[in-house]
């Protein structure tokens, strides 16, 4: 009986202790999600070609938190460039998930199995491309320039940019090839994406402007824009600016208007005008939305590269420059007669975004920066 009696005191004893363990490590383990790795957020910069958007990008690339990458949709636009626009938004999309979650496989569609991480498409104007792991000869906390990395950087094998991703709190996308908001519908109530949108837009004319000095660049994407036939002739350059012009509206309209639940605090319409003509403010903004510190390093930055004294000629080139006056280089140099056009067929467009339109040849010459501004200053 006394032997039974002992082993009865030693399962309670063991009872009381398993309890007691239990209780002690519960509290820890409810801890546990608390000390892991926050979810990454995804920024997705929305803009059209020569909207400034290549700086804009800038501006993420070189934030130490950010692993970017500029328009990588160009490569199935390159593939499959016999197809409309409306017609690659699903395998668009469906790439730009794939890099918000760090799985670069998807660009096994798109390139050969050779692939080096020097085939990504502008792949020198990530930061975080050009620092380690992707690269050991910058530090991470560095503001790297194209032309120096693309020097160095170049040899790395491609997995370089999976292991890199993965590193990072924030990954920032730039892409100028969807034209419809509700293609990203899925992006934004995917439950393993924390997507925000910026959605940069450009004054018509300006953008105008700019792609009458970069034309053959963009030959083959007017083509999936607005269709071969519709790019020829006169008023080619204006049928493609129409489309654009209207994805505009149209995205700021499923952005800003009626929007539904899953976007609320989730999209931010930028004008490049107002990023140059305040540069810090506007950063800041940016950088708030998404999320991220405004280092003193990049507001020294963010002020340099805008007021230098370059003019801005290359695309791409995010070399120092007069960011204001660059801007608004159009408004000396694109005559009256192409402004009368660009703003007939983006006029929907300049109205709800605060574009004042300009009446006359004497208003051009004689109208003054905050003038122009009067409506779309905020």
């Amino acid at each position: 009986v006394m032997k039974f009696g002992r082993v009865q005191v030693l399962l309670i004893l063991a009872v009381l202790s398993f309890l007691l363990i239990q209780f002690h490590f519960l509290p820890c383990s409810n801890n546990v999600p608390m000390e892991e790795k926050p979810s990454p957020v995804h920024i997705l910069i929305l803009s059209s070609w020569r909207s400034g958007s290549s700086f804009t990008g800038q501006i993420f690339s070189q934030h130490p938190s950010v692993f970017y990458l500029m328009e990588p949709a160009w490569h199935v636009w390159v593939k499959m460039y016999q197809n409309s626009a409306e017609v690659l938004h699903m395998a668009v999309r469906d790439l730009v998930r794939s890099v918000f979650l760090c799985d670069m496989s998807v660009f096994d569609a798109y390139m050969s199995s050779q692939k080096k991480k020097s085939d990504l498409f502008q792949w020198e104007t990530s930061r975080a491309l050009c620092s380690p792991p992707a690269c050991d000869s910058f530090s991470r906390s560095d503001i790297i320039a194209a032309g120096n990395c693309k020097t160095i950087c170049g040899k790395y094998p491609f997995s370089k940019v999976e292991e890199a991703c993965k590193t990072y709190s924030h990954v920032a996308i730039k892409e100028v090839r969807f034209f419809d908001l509700k293609v990203l519908y899925p992006l934004l109530t995917d439950p393993s994406l924390n997507l925000k949108i910026i959605h940069l837009v450009r004054d018509p004319r300006a953008v105008f402007r700019s792609r009458e000095n970069t034309m053959a660049n963009l030959k083959r994407d007017n083509s999936i824009v607005a269709g071969s036939q519709e790019t020829k002739g006169e008023m080619g350059p204006y049928n493609t600016m129409q489309v654009i012009c209207k994805s505009h509206v149209e995205i700021y309209k499923a952005g800003s208007q009626a929007i539904p639940s899953f976007l609320k605090d989730r999209y931010l319409l930028v004008r490049y005008e107002d990023i140059v003509r305040d540069p810090l403010a506007r950063a800041a903004q940016m950088y708030r939305f998404a999320e991220l510190r405004f280092t003193p390093e990049l507001q020294k930055w963010v002020h340099n590269i805008t007021h230098g004294k370059g003019q801005g000629a290359q695309a791409f080139d995010i070399g120092s420059r007069d960011a204001l006056r660059v801007s608004q280089a159009w408004r000396k140099t694109l005559p009256f007669q192409k402004i009368e056009k660009v703003q007939n067929v983006c006029k929907d467009a300049m109205d709800l975004l605060g574009y004042r339109l300009i009446q006359s040849e004497e208003e051009q010459k004689n109208m003054s920066l905050d003038l122009l501004f009067a409506q779309n200053s905020s």
